[in-house]
């Protein structure tokens, strides 16, 4: 990237963090938000810094960028399903992993993490074991598979939701 466009892209991202500071404080305003300061008038406190406006802080000190990866913690108010070879996550209206492959034996436990209620079902007409009840958030379903082949299920609140386990010998 030549300088010039190094100098756009940090003025456009300042004009973002300005817009973004004055229309919150408009919003603030507009809702009956009071303060002992004028409007429009903006100091972090103490230790504090306004993120996108260099060298606004509560302290005089320098603005620190925010962290450049990714949150992994799960969303609020929702559980991580524990990673294993064995486990089905229920999550934005999906079973993930879609296949899971096993071995004859193997307990799969499958993890609501969704607000909504999900089943864990047998395809129709496949005379298969899966058959939940409503799992509504953080509930869990367990089944040991005891023979070998291929089982469909899908959610029957939700049809379009499928998935397979797979299970070897």
């Amino acid at each position: 990237m030549n300088a010039n466009a190094s100098v756009l892209v940090r003025r456009s991202r300042t004009c973002l963090a300005v817009i973004a500071v004055a229309g919150a404080l408009g919003l603030l305003s507009a809702c009956g938000g009071s303060s002992s300061k004028p409007a429009g008038s903006l100091s972090p406190g103490t230790g504090q810094t306004l993120p996108g406006t260099p060298g606004v802080s509560g302290t005089g000190g320098t603005v620190t960028p925010p962290p450049s990866t990714p949150s992994t913690s799960p969303t609020a108010g929702q559980s991580s399903a524990p990673a294993s070879a064995n486990a089905v996550t229920i999550k934005n209206f999906a079973f993930s992993p879609a296949k899971l492959t096993v071995k004859v034996g193997t307990k799969v436990t499958w993890t609501n993490t969704d607000a909504d209620t999900h089943t864990v079902t047998s395809k129709q007409g496949s005379g298969g074991p899966l058959k939940s009840k409503g799992l509504a958030t953080n509930d869990t379903y367990s089944y040991t598979f005891t023979k070998p082949g291929t089982y469909a299920y899908y959610c029957s609140i939700h049809p379009f939701m499928t998935a397979t386990v797979e299970v070897t010998p």
